[in-house]
């Protein structure tokens, strides 16, 4: 009976034993539920931030794209727009160069066509026209070697015409044609005013406008050739003549000034006597 008892014992012991064990393992159970719930809402959690994050992350590589792409064609845009702007100005400039090289062409072909008129007119001895025809003509565009031959050819036209003139005014002097004389010298001077006769044309074209009664004009010309002449024959010619011509226009200081200055300049002068007397009439009336 007691072997009995033990065994019911024992056997209630063990079923005690199993409903803790069974409790336990309920409870286990629960709460491996309860973590594999809270694993599965953490998993889901991070699987949304996960799209989300993917998906920001392709908006944003999309809009990088796209303005990788927008700035690349603005780029070349750009270039494009550059390199068609220099292609422009490139042809631009080009047409002109082109017209430039036209237009020289066509001036060159002028100039040719003047120098060989004026290889004629050398040839022809007409001097005059060669001198004008060379005055219009473009110096640029002539060779070294033309321009430095029609110089010196110009320059002899210019020195013979100038001459030519002087004397054709000497002889219109001679024989008292004063007018003509003086544009004759005045001719002289315009073709040549550096030339060796060139103080004997002035002086000369000065007595002719006094002997026209245009002494204020030739007043200036013998004041230049009194203080410096080039030809010094001529310095004590050209202050007595300028005395002469105050005294024609009754310039009196200006006739005593001069005079006085020519006594002091040329004391030796054959028209010494003559300027001391008139000045010595003048300084009793004036």
């Amino acid at each position: 009976m007691e072997d009995f008892d033990d065994e019911l014992r024992e056997i209630k012991r063990e079923i005690i034993e199993s409903r803790g064990l069974i409790i336990k393992t309920n409870n286990l159970t629960n709460a491996l539920a309860a973590d594999i719930k809270s694993i599965a809402k953490r998993q889901q959690g991070y699987e949304r931030r996960l799209v989300w994050n993917s998906a920001t992350a392709y908006i944003v590589f999309v809009i990088v794209v796209f303005v990788a792409l927008k700035l690349a064609w603005d780029a070349r845009v750009d270039a494009v727009r550059a390199e068609t702007e220099q292609t422009r100005a490139k042809a631009t400039r080009l047409e002109a160069e082109l017209r430039d090289v036209v237009q020289r062409e066509e001036e060159r072909t002028r100039v040719d066509s003047k120098a060989a008129a004026m290889y004629e007119m050398i040839r022809q001895d007409k001097k005059a026209d060669l001198i004008q025809t060379f005055e219009g003509l473009d110096k640029d565009l002539l060779s070294k070697t033309e321009l430095r031959m029609f110089t010196d050819a110009v320059e002899q036209a210019r020195n013979d015409l100038s001459i030519e003139a002087y004397q054709t005014g000497l002889e219109h002097g001679r024989t008292g044609r004063w007018h003509d004389a003086q544009q004759s010298f005045a001719d002289s001077l315009k073709y040549k005013n550096n030339a060796a006769h060139s103080p004997a044309a002035l002086y000369h074209q000065a007595d002719a406008l006094r002997r026209l009664g245009r002494q204020r004009e030739a007043v200036p010309i013998l004041m230049s050739l009194s203080e410096a002449s080039a030809d010094k024959e001529y310095l004590d010619d050209a202050t007595y003549l300028l005395s002469q011509c105050h005294v024609d226009i009754q310039a009196w200081n200006d006739a005593k000034t001069s005079m006085r200055s020519f006594l002091r300049r040329f004391p030796s002068s054959p028209f010494a006597n003559d300027i001391r007397l008139q000045l010595a009439e003048l300084n009793l009336k004036h």
